[in-house]
């Protein structure tokens, strides 16, 4: 008994030695990480937060992720060698037992503290809540477009829509409407100034405010062409796992298309991505022009990649050559563009980007920017078909940029950046307009001549009208309270298949894996295959399995068990005699069998013998 009685406490000791270890450093990451999440996004909410944590690593800048390691990783480094440090020193005395249970006690103090800290800011309860709860908001104020008559002018016009990255009026100096000791965008304010924002009879620049379900740029997009916010269930940004994308809603696309326009989105980034390729094809049926185009039909070399594709200097040059095509056709046409320089984290600086503010990589890029973008207008101005053409600048969304903003008053509303050029509508009223970027939507058909009866299309209302905003009636508080809230008529638009394959792994719902053919070998009569990389495993698997067959119609399928290798892979050898030695290709699927005998489809590929 006494010997039992050692060894108990031994092991005690050793696991109480190893929970204050592990708590002291997880409680020093979850500090360290809140703190360092706070200070690199002002203003954080938790919109915010979601989009962070869903989005892909590509086009983050490194020192993002360096700065992380050193202000997080680091320190727990280093509190893991402090706290080895003391419990040595103290491992014979009397006192180690404290000393465990003082790091224990306030690892735990510190966590609780922190976690409170971060609940209370992104007033985490409240989100959870509205997440839960249904408004008729959006139900009794949406404008279905299909119960609305639009009356296009005999003469058709052309637009060109162009989405600004993260543009703000908050980068403008002071007097004219920014936020800024100094305007870091003079060109683009000049543009706005000289055309129409609808900031009344000021030169303050005005934009349209950013609402919930429009805060990243898929979400951006919809909302200023659908007049809706993207307030799915799923991520926003795995409507590429579907297979439609708000099928039931009718947008700026799916109304020009029925005009007879053709219609190209000109990206520098993959289209795939958050599913812009499959709603631009869906309402509108655009050509899609982005990174693989580009690469594909010579516009870049095959292996050019910078940032989150090509940069911004290409997609203008791009763009002047497909406009002076699609103004020699006798359709009119809608080019919307895309820029991607003045993505956070600090942007991309090309070659031609100067350098005005010193090391401040960020204002260099937005100045960069705005000169890119007064220049493209300059070169569209001098052109033919510059007088029946309606040119639409909009900022896609606030940026979220680590602390670019964050010497901003908190009392300054920022708002995206918004100007119409060359419109072919008349003001109603001189009064400065309380609007959202929904209200682009109709807004962006009136600038091109069409005369929109009631004014008023999804959520959004067309600013040259008299007609008041939801802004305008509810208040921007009750609006976005409203729209942070569920949604049937959302969901019913939506339409989302949540048994989607794609959304399945994307979610870690389902088994994945790689699945890959060696070449056939002649003296084992056979084609290797290999199974590895299996993630999302199911508790039990029954067996991996390939279907193999070489007909089209599957007339020759069979089913071959493979081979636990023991270090997470499986294989097997295809038999080509039992396909009669038959030359060609030999397609290959692979499947997980889980415990039930449920099948999973994790990959596939082809054999090829000659």
């Amino acid at each position: 008994m006494g010997k039992i009685s050692i060894y108990a406490k031994r092991a005690l000791r050793v696991l109480l030695t190893i929970l204050s270890v592990l708590l002291a450093v997880l409680a020093t990451i979850i500090t360290c990480s809140l703190k360092w999440m706070f200070d690199t996004w002002s203003n954080l909410t938790m919109d915010e937060l979601i989009y962070h944590l869903t989005s892909p690593l590509e086009g983050t800048n490194d020192a993002m992720i360096k700065e992380y390691v050193v202000k997080c990783i680091v320190p727990a480094v280093v509190i893991l060698l402090v706290l080895a440090v003391i419990l040595t020193a103290f491992r014979k005395k009397k006192r180690y037992y404290a000393v465990m249970a003082g790091a224990i006690v306030l690892s735990v103090s510190v966590s609780a503290l922190s976690v409170h800290g971060a609940w209370q800011a992104l007033d985490v309860g409240n989100y959870v809540a509205d997440r839960g709860t249904y408004s008729t908001f959006i139900d009794d104020n949406y404008i279905s477009p299909a119960d609305v008559e639009m009356t296009f002018p005999q003469e058709k016009r052309n637009l060109i829509y162009i989405f600004l990255e993260s543009m703000e009026t908050t980068y403008a100096d002071t007097q004219s409407g920014g936020a800024f000791t100094e305007n870091v965008i003079p060109e683009l304010t000049q543009i706005a100034q000289e055309n129409e924002d609808f900031s009344g009879e000021t030169d303050k620049l005005n934009g349209g405010y950013s609402m919930p379900g429009t805060t990243w740029t898929i979400g951006a997009m919809f909302g200023q062409t659908a007049g809706l916010p993207l307030s799915v269930s799923i991520d926003g940004n795995n409507m590429d796992t579907q297979d439609t994308f708000f099928a039931g809603a009718v947008t700026l696309g799916d109304i020009l298309e029925s005009q007879g326009y053709s219609q190209t989105l000109l990206i520098g980034s993959d289209a795939v991505f958050g599913g812009r390729e499959l709603y631009f094809t869906e309402h509108g049926s655009y050509e899609m022009m982005d990174y693989k185009y580009a690469a594909q039909n010579g516009l870049i070399p095959e292996d050019y990649l910078v940032w989150w594709g090509y940069e911004d200097q290409k997609l203008f040059e791009f763009a002047k050559q497909k406009v002076t095509e699609l103004a020699a056709q006798p359709e009119p046409f809608n080019l919307t563009m895309l820029t991607v320089d003045t993505h956070f984290e600090d942007g991309y600086m090309c070659e031609g980007c100067p350098k005005l503010y010193g090391d401040d990589q960020y204002s260099n890029v937005m100045r960069c920017s705005s000169q890119q973008v007064a220049s493209f207008i300059r070169w569209i101005q001098q052109q033919d078909f510059y007088e029946n053409t309606t040119i639409v600048l909009c900022g896609d969304h606030p940026t979220m940029d680590s602390d670019y903003c964050e010497d901003v008053d908190s009392d300054y509303i920022r708002k995206t950046y918004t100007a119409y050029i060359n419109a072919a509508a008349q003001k109603e009223t001189e009064t400065r307009r309380d609007f959202t970027t929904f209200d682009q939507f109709p807004t962006t058909l009136a600038a091109l001549g069409v005369q929109i009866e009631g004014n008023r299309l999804g959520l959004g209302t067309n600013l040259f009208s008299s007609e008041p905003t939801l802004t305008e009636r509810f208040g921007l508080d009750t609006e976005a309270a409203e729209l942070k809230k569920k949604s049937q008529l959302i969901e019913e638009l939506a339409d989302i298949d949540y048994d989607s394959q794609s959304l399945m792994e994307r979610e870690g719902r389902v088994p994945t894996g790689t699945v890959y053919a060696d070449p056939y070998l002649r003296d084992i009569g056979g084609i290797p295959v290999t199974v590895t990389d299996l993630v999302n495993l199911p508790d039990t698997v029954q067996s991996v399995q390939i279907a193999v067959w070489t007909n089209e119609d599957q007339s020759d399928l069979q089913w071959i068990q493979l081979t636990d290798r023991g270090d997470g892979s499986y294989g097997a050898n295809i038999n080509v005699a039992n396909y009669g030695f038959k030359l060609g290709v030999y397609y290959i699927d692979a499947y997980i069998v889980d415990g039930t005998g449920t099948p999973y489809m994790i990959g596939q590929t082809t054999g090829y013998v000659d």
